[in-house]
C-alpha cells in the first residue's frame, strides 16, 4: 500500500492539487493538519480517491480529530499534527503517545521541516510542508507498507 503524506498546506491549494495529480495511483492521501480547507476542496475534485486528515492548530471550524490511528498490513499508523505533543521542542511526548497506541509508525507535521527517523521500533516521519516550507522546496512524505516491510521517505514537490 502506498500512502502519500502531506502537512501544513496553509491554503496552498495549487500544491496539494499538483501532489494528487502526481500520485493518482496512491492508495491513500493523508493530511496531517493546517490545511482542512484544501483537503475538503481536493476531496470534492477527486471523490473516488481515499483521503484522511487531522486538525492542526490553524484549522478552525472543522470537526476533524486531533489524532487518529489505523492499521495497514503490518503497520499500525498513529497520525497527528503534532502541536498537542510539543514536537517543536522534542519528540519524546509524541513517541510516548505512539507507544501508548502500540503504533509502529508515527506521522506528524507542525514543524514544517521534513524528518524521517526510526526510534525504539517506531518509524517517525514528518513530511515537511507543502504550503510554507522552512527548508528548501515544498515537501511531502511517502509511506510504503508491503509484505517486505515499511519504508518512509520524503520528497520535494517539483512544480513546473
Amino acid at each position: 500500500m502506498r500512502i502519500i503524506v502531506m502537512s501544513d498546506t496553509h491554503r496552498d491549494f495549487f500544491s496539494i492539487q499538483e501532489l494528487v495529480k502526481k500520485h493518482q495511483r496512491a492508495d491513500l492521501f493523508l493530511h496531517l493538519g493546517d490545511g482542512a480547507r484544501e483537503l475538503a476542496e481536493i476531496q470534492g475534485l477527486y471523490p473516488d480517491f481515499s483521503f484522511l486528515g487531522v486538525r492542526g492548530n490553524c484549522d478552525f471550524g472543522t470537526d476533524a480529530p486531533l489524532a487518529s490511528c489505523f492499521c495497514c498490513g503490518d503497520a499500525k499508523i498513529f497520525y497527528t499534527h503534532g502541536h498537542m505533543y510539543n514536537v517543536k521542542y522534542g519528540l519524546e511526548d509524541l513517541l510516548h503517545a505512539g507507544k501508548e497506541m502500540e503504533a509502529n509508525v508515527v506521522l506528524f507535521g507542525h514543524t514544517h521541516i521534513p524528518l524521517v527517523d526510526y526510534r525504539d521500533g517506531i518509524h517517525l516521519m514528518n513530511p515537511g510542508s507543502l504550503g510554507m516550507p522552512r527548508k528548501n522546496n515544498p515537501s511531502y512524505g511517502i509511506l510504503d507498507v508491503t509484505e517486505q516491510g515499511i519504508v518512509c521517505y520524503t520528497q520535494r514537490l517539483q512544480i513546473c
